[in-house]
């Protein structure tokens, strides 16, 4: 009797387990998108862009904070660090951040998913880590849309891809996490990366920069389910049309490119760390949801973000970035 039911339970593993390999088998894209949760964003970014951050002011107690808090979440997760990054950490030295005040090193942290076909070929992820600080009189800017946003999104999207990779869906192309600090004083960290890349740049296909997506401009409130894009077509059309796509077959958002234009006064193409990318002439794309009354003010904080949205607005790069490393051919920049 005892052999039997040894037998019995054997079968019944073997049973669950190819279950199990079966339904990890089935996970689509769009499942691992849904994994990104606006639940899982708000309490990220209510830490990140907390008080205790002290508004990330790069070199500062609170910035150091903030990047042992995203070189935590990588650990947590079991997301590498790439060979060439000590501990996640690339620094950024002092006399390099010559325009702060006080000068002393910051860091990029810098996390890496192994693509399984084409490793060589490498997608950044970029999101500015850094603020303000705080006032003189101790008031903290919290920074939560600028850029809480884009730092919390590219966590979750992380997270996502590592569960693709869990499950052997992994993607073919290599993905790079790349938190960059000094975006505030002059886009120190991504210049940094740039001159001195842990990948070659010849082999990045391309910079998907995440700054600022958990707000809604004024201008928009009637039509809020948008996202500005900018840069998309500057360097390739492929990019572009990809991303187009993409939107269209999964997310549909309106794709507003009110400030791609070469005569927006704005200038925002050049103000935020994909422009370190396009510079080296690798295809970008910038995701803004514009300003509002609370941009670089001590009442930008968590409370103020639109997380469904934000949620959506994810979900549209981290499709866009999962059809980049997936598809065959590696999108080229044909514009100079």
């Amino acid at each position: 009797m005892k052999y039997f039911i040894i037998a019995a339970l054997s079968v019944l593993s073997i049973s669950c387990n190819s279950a199990q390999n079966t339904s990890k088998q089935k996970m689509t894209r769009v499942d691992y998108a849904n994994s990104i949760t606006s639940e899982e964003l708000k309490e990220l970014l209510y830490t990140y862009a907390g008080d205790k951050m002290e508004g990330r002011m790069t070199g500062s107690k609170g910035q150091k904070m903030a990047t042992e808090f995203i070189r935590n979440f990588y650990k947590e997760h079991n997301i590498a660090s790439p060979d060439g990054v000590t501990n996640y950490y690339q620094t950024v030295p002092a006399e390099f951040l010559d325009r702060l005040k006080e000068p002393s090193d910051s860091e990029n942290v810098i996390a890496y998913i192994k693509g399984s076909e084409k490793p060589d070929e490498i997608i950044i992820l970029s999101a500015h880590l850094d603020h303000v600080g705080k006032d003189n009189d101790g008031n903290v800017f919290n920074g939560a849309d600028d850029d809480g946003s884009g730092t919390v999104a590219m966590l979750e999207m992380a997270e996502a891809f590592q569960q693709a990779v869990e499950d052997g869906n992994g993607p073919k192309r290599s993905i790079l996490f790349l938190h960059v600090t000094g975006e505030e004083i002059g886009l120190y960290g991504s210049r940094y990366y740039t001159e001195n890349p842990i990948f070659p740049l010849e082999n990045t296909v391309a910079n998907l920069n995440t700054d600022m997506i958990g707000r809604i401009d004024p201008d928009k409130i009637d039509t809020p389910n948008y996202i500005y894009l900018i840069g998309s077509d500057k360097l390739s059309q492929e990019l572009h049309d990809v991303s187009e796509a993409i939107n269209k077959e999964y997310i549909n958002l309106e794709l507003d490119y009110t400030y791609n234009d070469e005569n927006d006064p704005n200038r925002f193409y050049y103000r935020s760390d994909h422009y370190n990318f396009a510079k080296n002439n690798i295809p970008i794309i910038f995701y803004f949801n514009g300003t509002h009354e609370d941009y670089h003010k001590i009442s930008d904080t968590p409370d103020k973000i639109e997380y469904e949205l934000m949620t959506k607005r994810t979900q549209l790069i981290f499709q866009t970035a999962w059809e980049l490393a997936n598809r065959e051919g590696r999108i080229t920049a044909d514009k100079l």
